[in-house]
């Protein structure tokens, strides 16, 4: 009785371990590579900054064509370029946006902590009961901590321009 139990469990996990790598490798995908290859230039911040739910989507959208390639305010004009190259269409460089952050006034601020919890990025950095402040490098402006802060002390202001991603407003010589 105890073989016939331990032959039955040692064809259960072969088989079941041959059904997963043959799930695994001779999975067949529905899915354009061109979507999975868009979603991972994205920052994957899923801010909808762009107007759609998340980055899947809006990659979704820039493949069908319905999306500008200037649609991802956080990817700035690297990624507007990027995906122009990729997609072969021109890119309008007067579309590109000023990247905006988050700026806090340390006046008013009163240390809720609210604004770093509705944050994505983690761009805002403060302890309970103490001033916030945020990290420039990582705030993408998508402007959740706006609308969760009971205060009002968070605006959001222009980058201010620095030798990292100050851009020539005359196009590339050919």
């Amino acid at each position: 009785m105890l073989d016939a139990i331990l032959v039955l469990a040692l064809m259960g996990l072969l088989l079941g371990g041959g059904l997963g790598l043959a799930a695994r490798y001779l999975a067949v995908s529905q899915e354009n590579p061109l979507i999975k290859e868009i979603e991972a230039l994205l920052p994957g911040s899923q801010c909808g900054q762009c107007g759609y739910p998340g980055c899947s989507a809006a990659a979704d959208a820039l493949v069908e064509g319905s999306a500008a390639v200037t649609c991802c305010p956080p990817g700035g004009a690297a990624l507007a370029e990027r995906l122009a190259e990729l997609l072969g269409v021109p890119l309008d460089a007067s579309a590109l946006a000023a990247p905006m952050l988050a700026r806090i006034d340390a006046a008013e601020c009163t240390g809720c902590t609210r604004c770093f919890r509705a944050c994505p990025t983690d761009a805002i950095v403060g302890a309970n009961g103490q001033i916030h402040c945020v990290l420039s490098n990582a705030c993408i402006g998508c402007s959740k901590c706006l609308e969760a802060c009971p205060e009002d002390c968070i605006a959001l202001a222009p980058q201010t321009l620095t030798l990292d991603h100050w851009r020539w407003a005359k196009p590339r010589a050919a």
